[in-house]
């Protein structure tokens, strides 16, 4: 499989980095508005390859995307002192018209990952200017945040992380959901086996982990000044799931019918991934409180993609 990367910055070389190692793509293409940056990102990775897979990583331009199965976009605009984060959408709306319209030219097929934040907005703008269907425009969404649940979950309970089945839900961002409630260990629920561990989750191991995931990115933020790794490494799982078929589940942000009453808003959901994209909604059984707060999230991604002009 090809795919196409366009941004070489840090999160786009994470994850040709990531989908490199793992060998899930035959050849990698990073443009950049920087050709060198590109190139000398593509040459670095390309050395690791030898203690690897096989994959060819090399800089190239739109037009070296003919053929490619996946298009990861992770470009957009820095924002300006004193700018609204309407203004930067509106900006990045802009870079992004000029950016989708060059990759379906020369990928018309191609699956477009999104990965430019805010992403669920940047989501919602991208399927808006293409007209592609939902299916195709799938934002990276929560599952770094799933991620970090899992992670916690697992440090908790002294359980693999890929033994948990726990997802956050709606925006990536501030008011995203934890779906506790839902939360299942192997065939059991989270709760009961916590329990029979001796390690049960109580208020406290709530919020702990609650904060946890929600403040990750403003800790590692203030530590290093940006998160590039953890989402590089859920951009080359996601390039997986679609190059191989798989038909497996992940929490992906696309433009979603209906939500909690809210219609058309682009937020993380479980979905089934494979080839041609988001195949099926898996929607978790959730409390009365986990309803509410899912409805605010799918409320405030709305109304922020509603007032971006396109």
């Amino acid at each position: 499989m090809k795919i196409g990367i366009v941004g070489a910055g840090q999160v786009g070389a994470s994850a040709a980095y990531a989908v490199a190692l793992m060998g899930t793509a035959r050849e990698i293409v990073l443009i950049d508005l920087d050709p060198k940056y590109a190139a000398a990102q593509a040459e670095d990775i390309s050395h690791a390859q030898p203690f690897a897979a096989t994959t060819e990583i090399r800089a190239g331009h739109y037009a070296d995307l003919s053929g490619a199965a996946v298009v990861i976009i992770a470009a957009g605009v820095s924002q300006k002192s004193g700018e609204t984060r309407i203004d930067l959408l509106t900006r990045n709306a802009e870079v992004f018209r000029a950016v989708t319209g060059e990759v379906l030219t020369h990928a018309p097929d191609a699956i477009l990952l999104i990965a430019s934040n805010p992403v669920d907005i940047m989501t919602g703008i991208t399927q808006r200017l293409t007209g592609l269907p939902a299916s195709r425009v799938i934002g990276s969404g929560t599952i770094l945040d799933t991620a970090r649940f899992r992670v916690l979950l697992g440090q908790h309970l002294d359980i693999d992380p890929r033994s948990i089945h726990a997802y956050v839900l709606g925006e990536h961002g501030d008011s995203e959901v934890l779906s506790w409630s839902a939360a299942q260990v192997g065939a059991r629920d989270l709760q009961s086996i916590a329990a029979e561990l001796g390690r049960p989750i109580t208020g406290e191991v709530r919020a702990r982990i609650d904060d946890g995931v929600r403040n990750a990115a403003y800790r590692i933020i203030e530590g290093k000044g940006a998160t590039y790794y953890g989402i590089g490494g859920g951009l080359a799982r996601l390039v997986a799931a679609i190059g191989g078929d798989e038909h497996s589940v992940h929490s992906v942000s696309i433009m979603t019918p209906e939500v909690e009453g809210i219609r058309d808003v682009p937020l993380s959901l479980p979905r089934i991934v494979g080839k041609s994209g988001v195949i099926a909604d898996l929607p978790p059984e959730l409390d009365a409180a986990e309803h509410e707060a899912l409805k605010a999230s799918a409320q405030l991604l709305k109304d922020t993609l509603e007032a971006v002009k396109l």
